[in-house]
């Protein structure tokens, strides 16, 4: 039985070439991302805003509604701004209201309310009430933990790997993080602890990517001394990348049965992980490896070999 390759091993695909478009089409995208979440924000969910987040499914086709009648009614109730979104092609519609003051007796005032002027020709297939305290708390609570993950993260790559590769890991880290905060905000999901569970598990593979292919650029470097950088590294990459193709199709093939199959509860989550996905492979490839040839990997092992040298010598005499 012959293993399964997606990628052929004696392949000698040029990756490094692909830098002088990668790099600036990154460094791009970054600053737009950026520039776009300094004006318009997450778009916060009800778990760090705080309200009642209610969602609809229409009884009949006949009875469905559309959106702007939706916000029209639910804005008379006079509860302040009501964001209404239609999300499917069944005419399911979500209504998130502000806090309203009063604590938990006035948010019951309005779920009672939306029942009331929707029950009708809608069923609730799901409400959600936070409290202001709670959202202020989860704000804080999530904001640390995302911090002290990375932080984490990126000081296990700063002693697993050489000085240069554990750079040019962190790189790559730092990068998918910024392009999965920009699918947040350019395609207006709902910012909430499920999608810091999904960043948080984005770094992850985001780590494990790297670490395949840098273990193995290590490898190359203490056998092939007198190889050119870019060489030595496009070889690296395609010698793993049947590794990395089997691993990227298995988790997109069971991402894209998530988000078909899955439900509104976890579509949002497995949407984002399928992007992070995309994100973290193009990043291993064609940003973290790229990165050694520009803070010379090569010159650094070679100090290091002459120094070492050096003292073996000093020693004898």
């Amino acid at each position: 039985m012959y293993p399964l390759r997606l990628w052929p091993d004696e392949s000698h695909f040029d990756f490094m070439r692909l830098r002088h478009i990668s790099f600036p089409l990154s460094a791009a995208i970054s600053v737009a991302v950026v520039v776009v979440f300094l004006m318009l924000g997450l778009n916060y969910g009800v778990d760090f805003k705080g309200g009642t987040l209610m969602e609809m499914q229409p009884k009949s086709e006949a009875q469905r509604l559309p959106v702007a009648t939706v916000r029209e009614k639910a804005n008379s109730f006079g509860f302040g701004e009501v964001e209404v979104q239609e999300f499917g092609n069944d005419g399911a519609i979500s209504i998130r209201f502000p806090i309203q003051p009063g604590g938990e007796a006035a948010q019951g005032v309005v779920v009672d309310k939306a029942r009331a002027v929707f029950g009708d020709a809608y069923k609730f297939e799901r409400t959600e009430t936070v409290g202001p305290r709670v959202s202020g708390e989860l704000v804080q609570s999530g904001t640390i933990g995302v911090i002290l993950s990375v932080i984490a993260v990126l000081g296990y790559l700063w002693f697993r790997f050489e000085r240069e590769l554990a750079i040019a890991a962190i790189v790559g880290t730092l990068h998918d993080i910024v392009l999965t905060i920009g699918f947040f905000v350019i395609t207006r999901h709902e910012f909430n602890m499920t999608s810091i569970a999904a960043i948080l598990t984005i770094v992850g593979y985001s780590l494990n990517e790297t670490v395949v292919v840098f273990d193995r650029t290590r490898e190359l470097l203490r056998r092939y001394k007198t190889m050119p950088t870019v060489e030595l590294l496009n070889l690296s990459i395609n010698t793993t990348m049947s590794r990395t193709a089997i691993t990227s199709m298995t988790t997109i093939l069971s991402l894209v049965a998530l988000v078909w199959f899955g439900g509104r509860a976890i579509e949002g989550f497995a949407q984002v992980m399928l992007a992070g996905v995309f994100i973290c492979t193009y990043s291993a490839i064609l940003i973290s490896s790229p990165t050694l040839i520009y803070i010379g990997v090569r010159s650094s092992q070679r100090r290091s070999e002459a120094r070492d040298g050096g003292q073996v010598a000093q020693a004898t005499k």
